[in-house]
């Protein structure tokens, strides 16, 4: 997560401001529910972006408010809308569907085919007692009210979805009842807006006539409008044409995208995005041909931007990343990847976390075929791919995104100051509202059904859970932290009710939540009285790693970064990092740039001599990432180009921007040259890079064949603040870790639990990682009985300084991992 925002800033690497009155309505011909269309025919995939100019005129005579219905038609079956009863729900409107539909369709628990692959069925268990917590923390007992208050409130919620939503399955495909519905008779469009005063729907498909299809509100602020089919049977709204709905509101009259808007873009020259009513011809549609991995037991996630996956510098494609990175991360041994900057935002800047268009997946990489085919890929190759969804906040941007969408100050947010994050400078959701409840849900399952994403990333938990969203709040493990009146219980709730669905639904699906806090129950299932995530990302880790690496070595403590790599709640999983994406953003430090600054510029060919701040750089980088995946949790994730020390940071094209105290802050002159991966350099042999490359690669093959992050055994045997040394085991294997930036040790006696004879299995001082071949691969060490660091036996080595080295078994001997010949084969 981005956790600093500039004021003002909303639309990527223009200089000027939006100017509405610069702008004119679509004048080009008046083909009136024929429209043009941003795909060619020939070729659906390709993004064809109008010459025509944008539809937003703020002179517009069109912009009149009129009431005019001789164009308007009403959808053929009506639908019900009721509303919970006062107290029992938020007041926000609530749509069903009748009885008939319901009868009619066909339910989802049902066996489906998908491919090949025959689905089993899936269904949403009921709430659970919610007391299994206290047998596993009793701790918890202290603050009984405030968590049988939480599962209440939860329990209140899955109830009234139940009785007034037909249930979770249903409430959560909102997107089949609102947004475009295309029906065989023509097009239903609806919208929530109950700010609005007026609304009528244009397009290119009407000429941006906003007298042409002018839209009817119930009375809960529903608006809909019906569009029958051509005469000649073809689809009122062509696919590809640009859509908006114009609304009168307390704020003046406006123009939105469409909230459940399935694709947007910008056209060249243009900042305003504009919805595109994507609906392609059945023959152009991707058609999914793999079936979705199962979830594995350990997670080895790669974390990916695919608009900066290009060695080259510009917008990487979602086609050239299946092509190009996928391999890669097969290949690298990672058995997951996980995609940032899906949802479409209309701030590149924002890496991704400024979400304009929940719906829609990023216009500047590609169409929606094209995301669906990257994530088939994927599944061919066996990777999991997992999304970053971003549900904690919003784009604060009014013209694309959700913000005063009916003119309103609290339609899908709160109001005043609770609904605006200072620091990120974005709107908060309100939880407690119905339709935000039904815009989330549907929106979650929307990515793992239409696309088939394997599960989530879900970013900026902290922020969701505490009204002061975690900001100059230090957790000192405190449960009084947790569970007081800071905690926004609707927040809470909603993450539960969202993991009841993916896990009800999704029995595969991967959850994992960004939370700093440490807030207990987090990775307990919400049966049992917990949040329900899978995993909690182990941020402490890698703010570990940055304090350290401002210290001298002598100051580095065993026993502190144990204690950090290790301090996570009982059956409560964790992923952990060394580094967060965030380091590589400019303005901060990756791992390899606080070790090795400046030398990484002039001293990584192998052609030319080295020097000791390289030296040390790699080989801590190397135990750096290799401990950090011993003992920091059951699954493990870095970011694209990490892997071998990538020496450029990220920073993203922009302008110069003037603040209104006058002051200019100087941009890049929207250059893409630092917003980009240089895997060439990871690749070339002639450099030190590939050697970390190679590291990194065999430390993930290592976990491949012996599964040590979820192994049941652990046993952290010695942390020698005089030697420097670290020995645990996990597993069938031994970890030795010599942090001494001097010292080696001949005849060193490390505790070990079987018997037998030990080989090394992979030595970060081999020469292939960029190391200086002080171990023989080919030796055999032999345990010997007798207790030693509380092991019932133990073994000798040689453990040179500055190195990571792991044995095992000969009866669990590391079987070769496959040449990089047979990877490109395979």
């Amino acid at each position: 997560m981005v956790y600093c925002a500039i004021s003002g800033v909303r639309f990527p690497c223009l200089p000027s401001v939006y100017n509405t009155k610069s702008q004119s309505s679509f004048n080009g011909d008046p083909l009136c529910r024929k429209g043009l269309s941003f795909f060619s025919k020939k070729d659906p995939s390709s993004l064809k972006m109008l010459a025509g100019k944008s539809s937003y005129d703020s002179d517009s005579p069109n912009l009149a408010v009129t009431t005019s219905t001789a164009t308007t038609t009403t959808t053929p079956t009506p639908e019900k809308v009721l509303v919970p009863p006062d107290g029992n729900a938020s007041e926000d409107p609530l749509i069903v569907e009748d009885k008939e539909k319901q009868e009619t369709s066909t339910p989802l628990s049902e066996s489906i085919i998908i491919g090949k692959t025959e689905a089993k069925s899936r269904s949403i268990p009921p709430p659970g007692s919610g007391q299994r917590i206290y047998e596993i923390d009793p701790s918890l007992t202290g603050f009984r009210q405030h968590l049988d208050y939480r599962y209440s409130q939860y329990k209140r919620i899955r109830e009234e979805i139940d009785k007034y939503e037909g249930g979770l399955e249903v409430f959560s495909r909102g997107y089949e009842k609102l947004g475009f519905i295309r029906s065989e008779t023509g097009i239903t469009y609806r919208e929530w807006a109950p700010g609005a005063k007026w609304a009528a729907l244009i397009g290119d498909f009407n000429n941006w006539n906003p007298n042409a299809d002018v839209m009817t509100q119930n009375e809960f602020g529903v608006w809909e409008v019906f569009l029958p089919n051509n005469a000649d049977g073809s689809p009122p709204i062509p696919h590809g044409s640009r859509v908006k709905i114009r609304m009168d509101t307390p704020s003046g009259i406006k123009d939105s995208i469409p909230a459940w808007i399935k694709f947007s873009v910008q056209a060249p020259g243009e900042i305003p995005y504009n919805g595109i009513y994507y609906d392609p011809p059945e023959e152009e549609k991707y058609i999914f041909k793999h079936p979705q991995p199962k979830r594995p037991k350990s997670l080895r996630i790669y974390e990916a931007h695919v608009g900066m996956s290009s060695t080259e510098p510009l917008i990487n494609t979602y086609a050239n990343f299946r092509d190009d990175v996928l391999p890669r991360i097969k290949k690298l041994g990672y058995n997951a990847v996980q995609i940032m900057a899906i949802q479409e935002h209309s701030y590149y800047a924002s890496f991704g976390y400024h979400v304009t268009n929940y719906f829609a997946p990023c216009s500047r990489c590609g169409t929606p075929d094209d995301l669906k085919s990257l994530i088939d890929r994927a599944h061919e190759l066996g990777l999991l791919v997992l999304m970053d969804i971003v549900h904690s906040h919003a784009s604060n941007n009014t013209l694309d995104g959700l913000n005063m969408f009916d003119g309103t100050d609290n339609h899908y947010f709160h109001s005043g100051s609770r609904g605006h994050h200072w620091m990120w400078d974005s709107r908060l959701f309100n939880y407690g509202s119905w339709e935000v409840l039904r815009f989330l849900l549907s929106n979650a399952r929307w990515w793992l059904d239409e696309y088939k994403f394997d599960g989530f990333r879900f970013d900026g938990v902290t922020s969701m859970m505490y009204t002061h969203h975690g900001l100059q709040m230090t957790f000192t493990g405190n449960y009084n932290e947790y569970f007081g009146y800071a905690t926004d219980i609707d927040a809470v709730v909603y993450l539960m009710v969202v993991n009841d669905m993916i896990h009800g639904l999704f029995p595969e699906a991967v959850s994992i939540g960004e939370d700093v806090s440490g807030m207990p129950t987090f990775c307990i299932p919400v049966q049992d009285g917990g949040v329900g995530f899978d995993y909690r990302l182990h941020m402490a880790i890698a703010d570990k790693w940055i304090e350290l690496l401002q210290k001298k070595d002598e100051e580095w403590r065993m026993g502190d970064i144990v204690h950090t790599l290790t301090n996570r709640r009982w059956l409560e999983k964790c992923v952990s990092y060394a580094e967060s994406h965030d380091q590589a953003l400019v303005g901060d430090k990756t791992i390899a740039f606080w070790l090795m600054d400046k030398d990484m510029y002039d001293f990584m060919a192998l052609d030319r001599p080295s020097t000791p701040l390289v030296d040390r750089g790699i080989a801590l980088h190397k135990m750096i990432r290799l401990i950090t995946m011993g003992l920091g949790g059951e699954g493990y994730l870095n970011f694209m180009g990490n892997e071998f020390g990538h020496p450029e940071w990220i920073d993203f094209p922009r302008g110069d921007q003037r603040l209104p105290t006058g002051k200019i802050i100087p941009g890049n002159n929207n250059s893409f040259d630092k917003c980009r991966r240089r895997f060439d350099l990871g690749d070339a042999e002639y450099l030190r890079y590939h050697g970390m490359q190679e590291f990194d690669r065999a430390m993930q093959h290592l976990e491949e064949i012996y599964g040590f992050m979820t192994s049941e055994h652990q046993y952290i045997s010695r942390k020698n603040e005089g030697d420097r040394v670290i020995v645990f085991e996990r597993g069938n294997l031994v970890f030795v870790f010599n942090f001494h930036w001097t010292n080696s040790y001949s005849d060193y006696r490390v505790g070990c639990l079987k018997p037998g004879k030990y080989k090394i299995v992979l030595d970060s001082d081999d020469p292939l990682f960029g190391g200086f071949k002080r171990l023989d691969k080919d030796a055999e060490y032999f345990s010997s009985e007798g207790w030693y660091d509380d092991r019932p036996r133990s073994f000798l080595v040689y453990a040179p300084s500055r190195t990571a080295v792991v044995y095992a078994l000969v009866e669990d001997e590391l079987e070769p991992a496959e040449s990089e010949n047979e990877a490109a084969e395979g």
